[in-house]
């Protein structure tokens, strides 16, 4: 994979968000229909369930049908704001400052309000096996991903608006969200505040987030809560460097972006708070992930005993996962094979990424947050890294 080809690539891509207003569909947002509001079966967790299930898996998009609208999601805009601030260290165009404002505005439009902080949520009700959350309910999940693309932008703005709002993030993170504590005191953050889940990359995500406003507030405590968090979740890691999902006997999965995501929350906990502690579980943690979830072909695994389903986030995480560790160079063939595959097999000739290849069938619904939003990042942060060769 060549950078003109990688850029090439990626202009299909953003001419096709920028076309959508990067408003659109999502693979959970079956609840939004107006065809299962207007029936009884809203009321039932297991309707509910399935009717979500249906729609995910669905390689037929029958979102018109349904009256299900296309809508801005929070996390995906927070995604693509994140790619424009790497567009602009890649080339300081007035176009690309313009988008981040634009782009920044939204998102402080977009909170949910109610909270001890910042936060943001899904823009549709969301039934899981675990627990069921309103549409706008924030998650630690959506909370930081939209928080830290505020503190890109900041760097670029020096907009102190920014900073403040990710600064209040926290807040939510410290005050809203549940804890689950070990035996050693050390604790989980919830996946929201109406749940008592125990997932580990939502809540690292919480401690990647709490580091990362430590380097700039120089505020103790953050840095001692993140820990705490890093701690609980270090103890879950497995022998051979991998993490289940979660606790829950139903988490019990080991997935590729998923365990992209464990490592470079620690890894980047370590950068903003000078601990270098986790640095074995790093290290650990990254050899069974690019040992376990990649194939000689490029094929991007999801599961470590599974191939399909074949989903565009793990690719996306990858380059980005290689990027946080410093692993961009070392491991560039490995990656430049999973972007030539990714792009010769799940980009539409319109520019947009499919959402799953699975053995029988694909589906090829242009997901605005899960897909779009997540190549958009990846491939900016790829430029940006052969750009400036930041390893």
């Amino acid at each position: 994979m060549k950078y003109a080809e990688v850029k090439e690539q990626f202009t299909a891509l953003q001419a096709y968000v920028e076309g959508q207003n990067y408003a659109g569909w999502d693979p959970y947002d079956g609840l939004n229909s107006k065809l299962f509001q207007a029936t009884p079966l809203r009321h039932s967790r297991l309707a509910r369930l399935a009717w979500i299930q249906f729609f995910k898996r669905s390689p037929v998009n029958l979102r018109p049908l349904t009256g299900i609208k296309k809508e801005y999601n929070p996390k995906g805009l927070g995604l693509f704001l994140a790619g424009y601030c790497n567009l602009y260290h890649c080339e300081p165009r007035q176009e690309y400052r313009d988008r981040i404002d634009t782009l920044s505005s939204k998102l402080l439009e977009l909170q949910s309000t109610g909270y001890s902080g910042a936060c943001w949520g899904y823009n549709f009700d969301w039934q899981a096996r675990a627990f069921f959350q309103p549409k706008n309910t924030p998650t630690v999940v959506g909370s930081t991903f939209v928080a830290n693309a505020l503190l890109d932008a900041y760097a670029i703005t020096g907009n102190p608006q920014l900073l403040t709002t990710a600064r209040s993030t926290c807040d939510f993170i410290l005050k809203d969200l549940n804890r689950t504590y070990d035996e050693q005191g050390d604790f989980a953050f919830s996946y929201s505040p109406m749940d008592k889940s125990v997932v580990f990359n939502a809540s690292l995500l919480g401690s990647r987030l709490l580091a990362r406003v430590y380097s700039y507030t120089k505020e103790e405590h953050l840095a001692a809560e993140a820990k705490r968090s890093v701690n609980f979740c270090c103890r879950f890691q497995k022998e051979d460097g991998s993490w289940g999902y979660g606790t829950l006997p139903f988490h019990q999965w080991i997935d590729n972006f998923h365990t992209g995501y464990n490592l470079e929350c620690i890894e980047e906990y370590g950068k903003y708070t000078g601990d270098t502690v986790y640095r074995e579980h790093v290290e650990k943690g990254f050899r069974y992930y690019i040992n376990t979830f990649f194939t000689p072909e490029g094929i991007p695994k999801y599961y470590s005993n599974s191939i399909y389903p074949i989903d565009v986030h793990a690719p996306a995480q990858m380059v980005i996962t290689l990027a946080r560790l410093g692993k961009f160079n070392e491991q560039k063939q490995v990656m430049d094979n999973v972007l030539d595959w990714t792009i010769g097999h799940m980009q539409s000739p319109r520019g947009y990424f499919y959402y799953q290849v699975n053995k029988y069938f694909s589906s090829r619904i242009p997901y605005i947050r899960w897909a779009q939003s997540w190549m958009f990042y990846a491939l900016t942060t790829y430029r940006k890294f052969e750009t400036h060769d930041t390893n």
